[in-house]
């Protein structure tokens, strides 16, 4: 036999077993032995999970249910999700054995993995345990759904099982601006593939979904959803040898565009779900190498490293519009600028730096599309319409957010992309939003409470940062004029802040400055908002501001107003713009409007005894934040207390909110705290990646330079921590800490490149106090406070103490 064609035989041969390999049901379970998962708890088991991906997700209750969820669409914003539409409104698994029906609709248990999702059935008087598995591959949009049957009696066990597919193939919200149109979908059972293909009978749309057993029989069955969706059913047969168990596998593809792609999504998931897994896993692996956090506190180890998946779980990816991070889970699941602009500080600090630039890009191209000023949209939906044209916070936010992130990249291509946004959102926000010419935007900030769109506290602060980010943006790109200009409108600003909203009578900065009149249309709402909440306290607050107005009126238009104590009050404190004896001032009143949780959203929904009760939260029948606790407030807090010099106040920010860490949803921390609201929110990561890493362990990089100050400001409740593999462009850093027997701190900082200049800024230190263990440093500029040192090389280490 010529020698040529028996290797050709032989590359089949192998060819045919990796796909024989391949095809065999996969093992959810074994794939993920050793990877990280938590368990939820009985309570939470009526209360949504996701199983996320960045083309496809699934959310349900952890009972393994999907009850009709969500508010933005109302009851719709569960299921199946493939936006800009949805596939499925769910599906069900029914065991049936001599005519007795067994539907497996409550789960005992649930278990959260980084890239998966386990539910676990206990059957009462059966032999059999039953896991269901599911997971979404990357890129791709479908998802695996795996049943393992464990036989746990020494009989074989035989059963018919059902499988039933709720379609709901509709559009995402805002779809009918987009000529998106629901219609009633239509089935087919396909014989060859044994697949049931499910289309709107109108558009494009496609749902497809099977096993990798036989189908004995097929059929339409009644829906439990409202909508347009059609209910089908597929039935197989189980035998369960004694002892052992059976993999029933399903695959469930879609596409918005056409069924080749959903029949070719559905193959390729059936055909390669292993190796999919397998990648998935991988990736999650290195998300977790990056900037890997050790110190005493194990609770806030796991949830920082839990909150670097669930940045990865917001990822959406509509290739027809853009790639970028999303809001939240169930009900935000579209992207945002402000909540990017937050949060994207954060994944560039945890490493995730391809989706922070593709977030920006996205951001900013339609923020031109739709605006073309320079101003930030606020909301859009996966659709591409535009629901928010932008809050006027969000415009010079977007300026902070580009300088920062330059200064992980030290790319000026980066700023010169985006520096002419910046530039046309500053002229936009001043010469159109800034009536009195004061300096103050009027407008809606973070707070949207119905009339609360003057001048405000955040808007204020935002502004300033972003003059002064601009200025140094504009320094870098040779606009020097442009950048002495920014700078100069910067300090004025600051300077006009600290006089203009500070109040000496509440010891904080004013939620706004305002009129008269102004102020008493609002304490008016407030009065009857604190009344309906039961807080009494603040009632008498609002009643005593209120009559001091009616009986000292003003003859000036504007002055500062303390009147809900909205968390944004702290922005000054955030940004550092605050001077220091009214910082700390403020800092301490900010501790009155606390919970075991964190920071109220507003200050006057707090309890009189500063909220003390660390049970759930009890939300409106109709979605409201009011009387929340959310964890944005808390991080900014966190960052405020930290800027001034007080690391054990922002530790107590981190640990109330690491309480409603996996509180309700395993491996997750809900927007309001503790379980209310989305379930996994993209801005959590700013309010820890920023404080620990930025200001824990001080790492500050300047790329463009080649330089990374580390300047730690340790708690002094930790006598050791470490961060390890932080990445920075081409380099990573990592600092190792520690308190040695005789009380003298010990700081290693190590790199990747050697050729870049690490500098390290000891607060506190004198020269005669600290001494090198390793490395080669020299002193840099002199400071009476900050011993400066300079070095290169891989790995300097000093031990010192302070004063």
């Amino acid at each position: 036999m010529n020698r040529y064609y028996l290797y050709f035989l032989l590359a089949c041969a192998i060819l045919s077993c990796s796909r024989e390999v391949e095809s065999m049901p996969l093992s959810i379970g074994d794939a993920l032995k050793d990877s990280p998962h938590i368990q939820g708890t009985d309570t939470y088991l009526s209360s949504p999970y996701v199983t996320a991906g960045d083309r496809l997700y699934m959310v349900g209750h952890q009972d393994g249910s999907f009850p009709e969820l969500g508010w933005h669409i109302k009851g719709e914003m569960g299921g199946v999700w493939n936006h800009p539409i949805k596939l499925l409104d769910g599906f069900e698994a029914t065991l049936v054995k001599d005519n007795n029906r067994i539907p497996l609709e409550k789960a005992t248990a649930f278990f959260n993995y980084p890239m998966a999702n386990l539910h676990k059935y206990m059957l009462e008087d059966m032999p059999l345990e039953i896991d269901r598995w599911q997971f979404v591959p990357d890129g791709e949009q479908g998802i695996v759904v795996q049943y393992v049957f464990r036989n746990t009696s020494n009989s074989s066990l035989s059963y018919q099982f059902e499988f039933t597919g709720y379609s709901d193939l509709r559009p995402t919200w805002l779809g009918e601006r987009s000529g998106m149109e629901d219609n009633p979908d239509i089935g087919t059972f396909e014989a060859e593939a044994e697949t049931w293909i499910i289309k709107d009978i109108e558009n494009p749309w496609y749902v497809v979904f099977g096993a990798d057993l036989p189908v004995r029989s097929h059929r339409e069955t009644e829906g439990k959803y409202k909508g347009l969706g059609k209910a089908a059913m597929l039935e197989y047969r189980l035998e369960i040898p004694a002892e052992e168990s059976q993999t029933v596998t399903f695959v469930i593809a879609g596409s918005y565009t056409s069924e080749s792609e959903a029949r070719s999504t559905y193959s390729n998931l059936k055909q390669n779900k292993s190796s999919l897994l397998q990648e998935k896993s991988n990736r999650y692996k290195d998300l977790a190498s990056r900037s890997k956090l050790t110190t005493p506190d194990s609770t806030l180890n796991q949830t920082f490293e839990w909150l670097k998946y669930n940045c990865d779980w917001l990822v959406r990816d509509v290739p027809e519009i853009g790639r970028g991070i999303t809001a939240g889970i169930p009900d935000y699941p579209w992207w945002f600028g402000v909540d990017s602009e937050y949060a994207l500080q954060g994944y560039m600090a945890v490493g995730q730096r391809d989706i922070v630039h593709e977030t920006i890009r996205l951001i900013d191209s339609v923020s031109e599309a739709i605006n073309g000023n320079g101003r930030i949209i606020h909301e859009m939906s996966t659709n591409g319409v535009v629901f928010n044209k932008g809050n006027i916070n969000e415009t010079p936010q977007f300026a902070t957010l580009i300088w920062r992130i330059y200064q992980w990249n030290g790319e000026d291509d980066f700023l010169r992309k985006y520096f002419p946004t910046v530039r046309k959102g500053l002229e936009w926000l001043m010469s159109e939003n800034d009536g009195n010419q004061n300096g103050f935007p009027d407008g809606f900030g973070m707070m949207e409470i119905h009339g609360l769109d003057s001048e405000m506290i955040d808007v204020a602060t935002y502004t300033q940062a972003a003059f002064s980010d601009a200025s140094k943006i504009a320094a870098v790109l040779g606009e020097t004029a442009l950048s002495n200009a920014y700078r100069e409108t910067a300090s004025d600003l600051r300077e006009k802040i600290n006089s203009a909203f500070w109040s000496d009578e509440f010891q904080s900065y004013a939620d706004f400055l305002g009129t008269d009149q102004q102020a008493l249309h609002l304490i008016g709402d407030a009065i009857i908002r604190a009344d309906t909440l039961n807080k009494p306290w603040a009632v008498t607050e609002l009643e005593k501001t209120r009559d001091n107005i009616l009986n000292t009126p003003t003859d000036y238009n504007l002055k500062p107003f303390v009147l809900h104590h909205n968390w944004v009050v702290n922005t000054p404190m955030e940004m550092g713009i605050a001077e220091p004896d009214k910082a700390k001032l403020a800092l301490e009143t900010a501790r009155n409007f606390v919970n075991p949780y964190g920071m109220f959203v507003t200050g006057i929904d707090r309890d009189e005894s500063a909220g003390s009760d660390a049970s759930s939260f009890e939300g409106s029948k109709v979605f409201s934040y009011t009387g929340a606790v959310m964890t944005l407030p808390t991080g900014v807090q966190a960052i405020a207390e930290n800027n001034y010099g007080r690391p054990e106040q922002a530790l107590d920010y981190l640990k109330r909110m690491t309480r409603s860490f996996s509180y309700a949803l395993p491996g997750s921390m809900y927007e309001v705290s503790p379980d209310y609201g989305m379930i996994v929110q993209a801005w959590n990561i700013y309010s820890f990646a920023i404080p620990i890493i930025g200001q824990f362990f001080g790492i500050q990089p300047m790329v463009a330079q080649k330089e990374i100050t580390v300047s730690p400001m340790m708690p002094p409740s930790w006598n050791e921590a470490r961060l390890e593999n932080v990445l920075v462009a081409d380099n990573a850093v990592s600092v190792y800490y520690h308190i040695d027997d005789l009380g003298r701190t010990v700081l290693k900082v190590s790199q990747e490149k050697e050729d870049w200049t690490l500098k390290l800024k000891l607060e506190g230190v004198r020269k005669s106090n600290f001494e090198i263990l390793e490395g080669k440093v020299q002193e840099g500029p002199a400071d009476a406070d900050v011993l400066e040192l300079i070095g290169r090389g891989a790995v300097i280490e000093v031990r010192y103490t302070k004063g």
